[in-house]
């Protein structure tokens, strides 16, 4: 029986990496009586008693409790931004490239990938890693998720504006650049440049499209739609999680639209490819709560601790 805490259970993530968990017989969770939950002393208490800690907490936060657990032998699983290009940290991103799922089960602390890092990284790093991509390329991704990514407060805000049939539609932010997400996606990626990352919300809860167009001045050489699939389908042939779509194929496309909603409530990310002979896109369409947040999480926790890591998960 592994002993398991999640701190920060009652957040939107916390939430739903319980949800994952609680049928498992194989997991303890261990809880933290409210009142007692920024309590050093009850919070040491239980990080000395847990096999492994999910921290579900802001930056702030979750440092707080990594500094807690210093002097235990419980390991660390974070799902917040604080430690994601940290480098004594294993970024837990398995189908990153062939040694991280080895590192994500040895190692002692493990940072979950951010939703939008997920989408880009799957689909760019194997076309910089094939030289396909140059590395001083200057990327930029246009990204859509739903409104449950920006956690309870902004869940709230969007409810209230639905309930009075006033929504909000798509709104762009982080308009002057500096998103959390973009060190990752440049440290993971291989870029030597940051890429220009304009991320919008739409009035849906849960769901994300991640687009990187690439000109012809991002690629080291002549490749069309077809060199892209294959590089890509090469790469994840044996990922349960990643599925890669043929090159301007009809399927899931329709009338000429992708849905970004369509991997909701699953851990996967779908890769499409499109193109002619002047432009390409690459898109990747996961769910921000799962393969991009909680999924990730129990995908990581089962390599963490040895278990099937498809294990709770949907596909």
């Amino acid at each position: 029986m592994h002993k398991v805490f999640i701190d920060g259970q009652s957040g939107t993530t916390g939430l739903q990496i319980q949800d994952r968990l609680s049928c498992r017989d194989d997991i303890d969770l261990l809880e933290i009586e409210p009142s007692q939950r920024k309590n050093p002393e009850a919070k040491r208490a239980i990080l000395n008693e847990a096999d492994v800690t999910i921290l579900c907490l802001p930056d702030d936060a979750a440092r707080e409790t990594v500094a807690l657990a210093a002097e235990s032998s419980c390991r660390i699983l974070d799902a917040s931004t604080a430690h994601r290009v940290a480098a004594d940290w294993v970024y837990g991103l398995p189908e990153l490239q062939a040694e991280q799922r080895k590192a994500i089960q040895g190692a002692e602390r493990v940072s979950n990938p951010g939703c939008y890092p997920t989408g880009f990284l799957l689909a760019i790093q194997p076309l910089v890693n094939a030289d396909i991509v140059a590395k001083n390329a200057q990327l930029t991704i246009n990204a859509v998720s739903g409104y449950s990514g920006g956690g309870k407060s902004m869940i709230e805000r969007y409810e209230a504006r639905s309930s009075h049939g006033e929504p909000w539609w798509v709104r762009p932010y982080a308009l002057s650049f500096g998103h959390k997400h973009v060190a990752e996606m440049q440290q993971f990626s291989g870029l030597s440049q940051a890429p220009l990352f304009t991320p919008s919300v739409a009035h849906y809860l849960q769901g994300m499209l991640v687009s990187v167009p690439l000109a012809a001045s991002h690629l080291t050489g002549k490749f069309n739609v077809d060199d892209i699939y294959e590089v890509l389908a090469s790469y994840y042939a044996n990922e349960a999680c990643v599925t890669v779509h043929p090159a301007n194929g009809p399927d899931d496309v329709e009338d000429g639209f992708l849905d970004p909603q369509k991997n909701n409530n699953t851990n996967r990310n779908d890769i499409y490819i499109f193109g002619n002979h002047e432009h390409l896109q690459v898109i990747s369409i996961l769910d921000n709560l799962g393969k991009g947040a909680a999924g990730a999480a129990v995908q990581n926790l089962n390599l963490m601790l040895g278990d099937d890591e498809l294990s709770s998960l949907t596909l």
